[in-house]
């Protein structure tokens, strides 16, 4: 017997229809795939933007270098708040000494978090392009620092201030420098914070030395400055 084919009969016009259906589907399929991307770049630049410092990145140099030199504020500020019979000075050193013991806790919780210790081995301002082996600038000597401690009340008020008004000028150059190099927002809103706020108080202790009948000291040429990193 012959066999009968179990073959469906062609339709006419089937395949045609076909075709019209997938050419009627390329928008959707297109704007899919237009959303894929978008998806896939959003989330690269999460995670480039949420990377982690590592040793060696601006972040972690700054988080080092301004805790150091905000370690040494608060000393001095320490002493003066001890000594000081000025109520002016009293208010000012004791703003100093809250506010940047708290910032060097959050710059060393960044560190731990980072999973950095809290020393480098690049020597400091290195991550400025500008290494410095001894103090960084605007620092006080051990000298001067101890002259805080013995000269009478008022002349080491003033002295307080002759030394704090360099201090703050030195601190804002390296927080422009990091603001330059940064894409993390809480790197990015503290030194903001510190460089607007020193800048205030720079204002405030001159005022203050000339009511003391002291000239400020002069503006030192700052070197490291945001444009330095432009």
């Amino acid at each position: 017997m012959r066999s009968t084919s179990t073959r469906s009969p062609t339709v006419p016009g089937h395949k045609a229809e076909e075709q019209r259906t997938f050419r009627g589907r390329e928008p959707y399929l297109l704007a899919a795939l237009l959303v894929a991307i978008l998806v896939a770049g959003g989330a690269l630049a999460m995670l480039y933007a949420n990377r982690t410092p590592g040793e060696g990145s601006a972040e972690a140099g700054f988080a080092r270098d301004m805790a150091e030199h905000h370690a040494q504020a608060v000393q001095m500020a320490e002493i003066s708040l001890r000594r000081t019979e000025n109520e002016q000075v009293r208010v000012l050193a004791t703003d100093i000494l809250h506010t940047q013991q708290n910032q060097i806790g959050q710059m060393h919780g960044w560190l731990a978090a980072w999973g950095l210790p809290l020393t480098g081995s690049e020597p400091a301002m290195a991550w400025m392009g500008h290494p410095t082996d001894g103090l960084m600038p605007g620092m006080a000597t051990p000298e001067e620092i101890s002259s805080l401690e013995t000269l009478p009340p008022e002349e080491a008020d003033a002295q307080f201030l002759q030394l704090m008004i360099p201090h703050h000028e030195a601190a804002i150059p390296m927080a422009e420098a990091v603001l330059g190099e940064t894409d993390r927002p809480e790197v990015e809103q503290l030194a903001g914070a510190i460089a607007v706020s020193q800048e205030n108080e720079i204002r405030t202790m001159q005022a203050m030395l000339r009511q003391l009948g002291e000239e400020p000291p002069e503006d030192e040429p700052q070197q490291h400055t945001h444009a330095d990193h432009g």
